[in-house]
């Protein structure tokens, strides 16, 4: 088996990493999103200036080849605009692309009026500094490469465009006018969409310290599989033992003749089963015996099974069992997600032994279970750490594990769980499953 499949800790590694590269991609999305508004708002500012330059100007541009180019520009961006609403990640080398030809476009509306007289060269800053902020070095660096002899080819190419720079004119000179616009047009665009394209970085930073957090749990839980694992099989011995020299003690004349005797052994019995489930379930969950931990069964049964078999294994006084499914569907269900249902249920005993209420429904492709409790309920302190390790009422050392199992096996099947305080007292745990992660199909 270990020859044919890769350890636990490997397969996280390269999970983490996957989402990781996700989240990378999908701030890439947020910031492709800001480069198709930004280029909007250069359709409409080019459509303003060359109709002010020509009309209230007089200024002689080429007007016919600059809206040429100006619906090249409107036909990427819509190009841009489809194909990434349905793509959601963008990786760097995709935003590099983009960005050549934003430059490109400045760089031909530049060279049809007038190259670096034209005050507007300064769009180039513009490229640049969105460039720093969006892509990876390299990236950058080629941007700032190209921009220069973009730069250096308008100089020696292009034709001068006239405006005089009048030192007496001051601000009413052409030339500076120009100038103050494009710096005032830098100014604003950098302004606001650097708050937002760093708004996304951030958001970014986030979710990979969040994977990384994830990594951690897992990897203190596959430390924890361990060494349950290790436990269950030191524990089979003794129990095996204990459950011989009970089979003996009914056989023997001082207890068949003793009825009180009789029962408490017979209940040690049940009890020492219930210690074999659980080390039995403590293997299947480490990944031993995996072939028996599946069992094809259908949702309704799988769940009424559960609620009959751990009634009957816990003396909680009253116990309430809801089953609203109208439509049962077939499934596969693993040990694992019987001994988180269960383990929840345990909780709930553990703070009312009096009551503990299963109710079960579905909607749509979801499982939704709500296990309620008439205990003192979840401490503030606790809601707001749920699904963390260690978070316990009990003030045991080493408790607080349960919830924290429970949530990252949800978690992992796509699921969630959430907790809550009722108003008239207790507390409410809800499971929400996909039905799709253990759905027949999914496993055969």
């Amino acid at each position: 088996m270990l020859g044919k499949t890769e350890t636990p800790s490997v397969k996280e590694d390269l999970k983490i990493r996957s989402t990781a590269v996700r989240g990378e991609n999908s701030a890439g999305h947020k910031n492709m999103q800001q480069l198709i508004q930004l280029r909007w708002i250069a359709v409409v500012g080019q459509i303003t200036t060359i109709a002010v330059v020509t009309l209230v100007f007089g200024i002689d541009l080429p007007v016919r080849h600059m809206l040429e180019v100006l619906v090249c520009l409107v036909a990427f961006n819509i190009a841009s605009h489809l194909r990434w609403h349905e793509r959601p990640y963008v990786s760097n080398k995709e935003l590099f692309l983009a960005m050549l030809v934003d430059v490109g476009i400045l760089t031909a509306q530049l060279y049809l009026s007038g190259g670096t007289t034209n005050p507007f060269i300064f769009l180039y800053l513009l490229q640049v500094i969105l460039s720093a902020m969006l892509l990876e070095a390299w990236s950058t660096w080629s941007i700032v490469a190209i921009t220069s002899v973009c730069l250096v080819g308008l100089t020696l190419f292009s034709s001068p465009l006239t405006l005089s720079y009048d030192h007496e004119l001051r601000f009413f000179s052409l030339y500076v006018q120009g100038m103050l616009i494009c710096f005032t047009l830098n100014g604003v665009l950098l302004a606001f969409f650097m708050t937002r394209i760093s708004r996304n970085l951030r958001a970014g930073d986030a979710r990979l310290a969040e994977f990384r957090k994830r990594a951690l749990e897992e990897e203190h839980i596959v430390r924890m599989g361990l060494l349950a694992s290790g436990a269950a099989h030191e524990l089979g011995t003794p129990l095996a033992t204990l459950s011989v020299i009970l089979g003996d003690w009914k056989h023997m004349p001082e207890f068949t003749n003793n009825k009180v005797l009789l029962e408490e052994i017979t209940e040690m019995e049940t009890q020492l089963q219930r210690c074999k489930s659980i080390v039995s379930s403590i293997l299947l969950s480490a990944g031993e015996a995996r072939g028996e931990s599946s069992v094809k069964t259908t949702l309704s049964t799988f769940l009424d099974d559960l609620a009959t078999e751990w009634r009957k294994s816990r003396p909680v006084a009253s116990f309430e069992y809801t089953n609203r499914i109208a439509y049962d569907v077939p499934v596969v269900f693993d040990s694992v997600l019987k001994q988180m249902i269960c383990n929840v249920l345990d909780n709930a005993f553990e703070a009312s032994p009096q009551f503990v209420s299963l109710d079960v429904s579905r909607q749509g492709d979801t499982l939704t279970m709500h296990i309620t409790d008439k205990g003192p309920g979840f401490a503030p302190a606790m809601l707001s750490q749920i699904g963390k390790p260690y978070q316990s009422s009990k003030g045991r050392p080493g408790s607080g594990l349960g919830l924290f199992l429970v949530v990252n096996v949800a978690r992992k099947l796509g699921g969630t769980v959430k907790a809550r305080n009722r108003e008239e007292g207790g507390a409410l745990v809800e499971l929400t499953l996909p039905l799709t992660a253990i759905s027949l199909h999914e496993e055969e």
